[in-house]
C-alpha cells in the first residue's frame, strides 16, 4: 500500500513538471528576460607565449626521435631498371633491310597520316600516285622506329605515331605529292624528308613552289649565252670603239673611289 501511494505521487509530480514546462514554453510571460545573457567582448591580446627548448632538450628529442624503418616493397611491384634487349625476329630484319633499300633508293620520303581511310579510297589514291611516279609503302611504326634509332634519318622518328603510310619516289615530287593528296582529305602530311633534308608540311609546301632545276638550268644558260653573245658583239666592234669605252669605265671607277674615300677622311677626322 504505501508503495502505490510513492508511486502515484511520482506519478503527479512528474505531470505536474511537465505542465508547468509547456505552459511556459507555449505561453511566455510578458518581460520576461533570459536567466543567463551572452556578452560579447572584444579580441584580447595573448600575453602567452610558448617558451622556447632548452638546447639540450632539443639535442636529446633529436636523438630519441623515432624513425620508422623503410617500407620492404615486393617483387615485381616496380619494373625493374635492367633494359631487357629484344633481339629482332627474322621478319622484323627483313623488313628493316627492305626498309634501308627504300631509303637507299628514294630521294623523297613522305609521312602521311592515315585517319579511318577505306580500301577504295586508298586504291584511288594509289593509281593517281602511280601516275606521278610515286609509291605508297606500309611499315610498321615498330619496324620503322627500330630502323631509324640507329641511321642518319633518327629525327624523323616522332613522325611515325599512330597510322602512318610512306610516299617514296626516286624523284623529289612535292608539287605532283600536295596536288594528289588535295583530293584525299582523310589523308595528312605530316613532314618529308626530301634529299636528305628533313622538311615539315609547311617546309613542302614552301619547297614545291620552287621551279624545277630543267627550269634553273635553262635560265642559266640563257644568262650565260647573252653575256657572251654581248661581249663578242663588243670585240668585233672598231679598236677606237673599245679604248673608248675602256677610258669611260676608267674614270667612273676613279669617281666612284673618290667619291667613297672623302666620307672616309671626313671620319679619320
Amino acid at each position: 500500500m504505501h508503495h502505490l501511494c510513492c508511486r502515484h505521487f511520482l506519478e503527479y509530480d512528474f505531470l505536474l513538471k511537465m505542465a508547468a514546462t509547456l505552459c511556459v514554453k507555449l505561453l511566455p510571460k510578458q518581460g520576461w528576460l533570459p536567466l543567463t545573457q551572452s556578452v560579447r567582448h572584444g579580441s584580447k591580446a595573448v600575453t602567452r607565449h610558448r617558451r622556447p627548448m632548452h638546447i639540450l632538450k632539443q639535442k636529446l628529442m633529436a636523438v630519441t626521435k623515432y624513425i620508422p624503418p623503410t617500407r620492404v616493397i615486393p617483387p615485381g611491384a616496380y619494373p625493374s631498371q635492367t633494359k631487357h634487349v629484344q633481339e629482332d625476329n627474322p621478319l622484323m630484319l627483313v623488313m628493316k633491310r627492305n626498309l634501308n633499300n627504300v631509303f637507299q633508293d628514294s630521294k623523297m620520303i613522305a609521312v602521311v597520316q592515315n585517319s579511318a581511310s577505306n580500301a577504295e579510297d586508298m586504291m584511288i589514291l594509289k593509281h593517281r600516285l602511280n601516275k606521278h611516279g610515286i609509291t605508297v609503302k606500309f611499315f610498321p611504326n615498330q619496324v620503322v622506329r627500330s630502323f631509324l634509332k640507329d641511321s642518319i634519318y633518327s629525327n624523323m622518328a616522332p613522325l611515325f605515331i599512330g597510322p602512318t603510310v610512306m610516299f617514296v619516289s626516286k624523284e623529289p615530287k612535292a608539287k605532283e605529292m600536295l596536288s594528289t593528296l588535295r583530293a584525299s582529305p582523310q589523308m595528312t602530311l605530316l613532314g618529308a624528308c626530301i634529299d636528305n633534308t628533313l622538311l615539315t608540311a609547311q617546309g613542302v609546301v614552301s619547297y614545291s613552289k620552287l621551279p624545277s632545276v630543267a627550269v634553273v638550268q635553262g635560265e642559266l644558260v640563257s644568262g650565260l649565252t647573252m653575256l657572251t653573245s654581248h661581249t663578242a658583239s663588243m670585240l668585233q666592234r672598231h679598236p677606237a670603239h673599245l679604248s673608248a669605252l675602256l677610258q669611260q669605265y676608267v674614270k667612273q671607277q676613279s669617281s666612284e673611289d673618290s667619291t667613297q674615300g672623302g666620307p672616309k677622311a671626313a671620319e679619320a677626322t
